[in-house]
Formats: structure tokens, C-alpha cells, sequence
């Protein structure tokens, strides 16, 4: 066997796996067809941000990776939710979800994602027993009842016992196994760039509803002596093109209208980039010898940093049957764990959160105020909010 594990992407999901796995004592390889793009301002960066919650801030710590993450990262204390569905975009409802009613610790910690691949790949060069190869896509998948063998784009295969499949929602390795996915599309995109403002933001992770979707400002570190923060901006796919297209002055002034002037007039701190918003699930996440996480396995809005700690539950799931029979990794009866084990999850997760972007797409005004109404409603009880707060950091996961 040429490796115990073949990790099918090298994005932070991928990254991540390979740290975790290997950190356990699995060879591993790694393989991605695009090298990672690690400084901020370089061509083709990713400059949205991943807050991490408290237990996947812990995976990343049993990884070895948080080390060298936790001083770029930027603690989310509280997450206000504001709703400006009113007349005039202006703050109508806020409401503040304060992690010290939980717990000691922040919600999470937010980080830009061109800083996490930096950081993650320089992690693999410390581990002797990960082969990391940017650069390599995998091509094709043969399986049988006790191994694997992947297909290189350098014309090369490679044996294993397991294949992980962290390659996105357009899975080479998906695709291979013939496993299809559900896809609900929204009629909309959503803009990502950071932003600096002249009003701190407090570590205050910031949702601000209106229609076509969610505007959040997630906390990020000073940027040109300025309090900074990364922003994701959903609307109606035509609209969201418009948006894109405007030159930076006429940008700045909608953005900060946008903003509801929360924190005063906001200036582009970055290039903007832009993406479909889409909500998949795979109709199973194994065959033989291969486990889907992460997009390959479920896509969802970004909406209550829900995404990649999904993803990471996934990783924690895997992990955890792998160091428990590692004479049996990869084999049918760990697969079918792991999978029983994550689709209920994944499933409710996937549902909550196409319903909750529905909502925050409302335009009818009446719709809007009942939005208003329930975000009053939900907030007042203070055990239903609690449990929302363990709930959104995967309470029991």
C-alpha cells in the first residue's frame, strides 16, 4: 500500500485532514490541481474569512494547527442580529447573542481563508508522513473490497486504504463513485471583501437583514491602522452582478447604505470577488473506500459560520472511528459508521439553513415585519435563545 489515506483536495477542508490524520500517525498524501494561493493581495486569493467555533477551534488544536493560527485569529464574543426590513433601511430590531451566556469562551474566531492555506500548508512540511503535492489533481478512481487505487493527473496511480474526498461541490472523486447530489438553487450571489470603517467593531460578528439575503460583518484585525472587517453581501443574482460592476466610489456609498451606517461610512480594503449561492447535499457520503466531507459531501449559504464547522464535524467523526479501529480503516463497516453517524446531522443543518436564507430574502414588507416579529419573539426567551447559541456552535456534535 502506497498510503493510508489519499486526501482529494488541498483547500482548508482538505488542509485540515491531512494535519488531523497524519497528527494520529496515518501516511498520508494530499493532492490538489491548484497550488494554494497564500498572501492576501496576490491574484486568485480567497478573501473570505472562516470563523471557527468553539469545538472546531478544538479540532484544529488536537491537529496541531492552532498553534499557529491563534494569533491571527480574531475572537467573536457576540453575534448581533439586525433587522432594517422597515420603509427606510435602518435598524428596526437589534439583538445581541452573547457567548458569555454560554460559556467562558468566544463563539469563535475568524480568520481570512488566504491566511488559513498559508498557515495549514507550512503545518504539513512537519510531518514526516504526509506527501503534500499541489499541483496533482486526481483523475480516476478504481475500488475494491480492500483497497483503493487513485488516478494522478501526472499519469501516475497510487494504492490506498482510504480515499477522502475534500475536492468541493464539483467532487472529481464524487463524480467517480457515481454518487449524485441534490442542489436548490436561490437566484442568488453572494459578494465577498474586507472593508475598513472609522466605528470598532467590538469582536461584534454583525447580520444585518433587509431582502435578497444576509449582510455580515465578521471581525477582522486592524488593517492600515484602521478597524477592519471582512463582509459578505447576498442578493438577488442580478442585482448582485450590478453590484459587482460599480466602480469603488459608487460601491462604497451602497455598501454603507447597505450597512445601515453601523459603523460609519465603509471603504474596500480589498478586490471584490463573487459567487452562486446554492445548497447541495450528496444522496449518500460513502462507496467503497471513499468517505465525502466537507462541499463534497453538503454545500450551504454561509449563513451562522455553519459551513466549514460542518465540515469539520465530518473530519471529527472520521477521525474518531479511524483512531478507534485503524486495522479497519477504510473498510465497509467504518464507512457505514460514519455515514449513519453524519446525515441526520447534515440533513437538519442543510434544511435550517436553505429555510433560514429564505427567509432573509423576504421583500414583501409584511413578510419582512414578521421576520422582525419572530427575531423579537425568539430572542425574549432566554432559554430558547440559549439553546439556539448551542445549537449554532454544533452542541452534542
Amino acid at each position: 500500500m502506497d498510503f493510508d489515506i489519499v486526501i482529494s483536495g488541498g483547500g482548508i477542508a482538505g488542509l485540515t485532514a491531512t494535519a488531523a490524520f497524519a497528527s494520529k500517525g496515518f501516511s498520508v498524501l494530499c493532492v490538489d490541481p491548484t497550488p494554494p494561493v497564500t498572501t492576501r493581495e496576490a491574484e486568485g486569493s480567497d478573501l473570505r474569512t472562516t470563523a471557527f467555533l468553539q469545538p472546531a477551534q478544538a479540532f484544529l488544536e488536537e491537529a496541531g494547527l492552532w498553534e499557529r493560527l491563534a494569533r491571527h485569529a480574531m475572537p467573536l464574543e457576540v453575534m448581533r442580529i439586525v433587522d432594517a426590513g422597515g420603509e427606510v433601511p435602518e435598524p428596526r430590531v437589534v439583538k445581541d447573542f452573547d457567548s458569555s451566556e454560554i460559556s467562558e469562551k468566544p463563539f469563535g474566531w475568524n480568520l481570512p481563508n488566504w491566511l488559513l492555506r498559508r498557515e495549514m500548508a507550512d503545518r504539513l512540511g512537519d510531518l514526516p508522513n504526509v506527501t503534500f503535492r499541489p499541483g496533482t489533481a486526481t483523475t480516476s478512481l478504481f475500488t475494491r473490497q480492500s483497497e483503493a487505487r487513485v488516478g494522478l493527473s501526472d499519469g501516475s496511480q497510487v494504492k490506498t486504504r482510504l480515499v477522502i474526498a475534500a475536492d468541493g461541490r464539483n467532487s472529481p472523486m464524487r463524480e467517480a463513485a457515481d454518487i449524485a447530489v441534490r442542489t436548490t438553487r436561490f437566484g442568488q450571489k453572494a459578494l465577498a471583501f474586507a472593508v475598513t470603517h472609522p466605528i470598532p467593531h467590538g469582536n461584534v460578528s454583525t447580520e444585518i437583514h433587509r431582502t435578497g439575503g444576509p449582510f455580515t460583518l465578521v471581525p477582522l484585525p486592524d488593517f492600515n491602522g484602521m478597524p477592519s472587517s471582512a463582509i459578505v453581501w447576498m442578493e438577488e443574482s442580478p442585482k448582485a452582478e450590478a453590484l459587482f460592476n460599480l466602480d469603488p466610489t459608487a460601491f462604497e456609498a451602497e455598501m454603507t447604505r447597505r450597512s445601515c451606517s453601523l459603523f460609519g461610512p465603509l471603504t474596500l480594503a480589498s478586490r471584490r470577488t463573487i459567487w452562486p449561492m446554492i445548497a447541495q447535499e450528496a444522496e449518500t457520503l460513502v462507496g467503497q473506500r471513499l468517505a465525502l466531507v466537507a462541499e463534497a459531501a453538503h454545500v450551504v449559504p454561509p449563513i451562522g459560520a455553519q459551513g466549514l464547522n460542518m465540515s469539520l464535524r465530518d473530519l471529527r467523526c472520521l477521525l474518531d472511528l479511524a483512531v478507534a479501529h485503524p486495522e479497519n480503516l477504510g473498510d465497509a463497516p467504518m464507512l457505514r459508521s460514519y455515514e449513519r453517524q453524519r446525515m441526520i446531522d447534515i440533513r437538519a443543518r442543510v434544511a435550517g439553513i436553505t429555510a433560514l436564507n429564505r427567509i432573509s430574502m423576504l421583500a414583501p414588507r409584511p413578510l419582512r415585519d414578521l421576520r422582525a416579529k419572530g427575531l423579537d419573539a425568539l430572542y425574549a426567551l432566554s432559554p430558547v435563545r440559549k439553546i439556539l447559541m448551542q445549537m449554532g456552535l454544533g452542541a452534542g456534535k
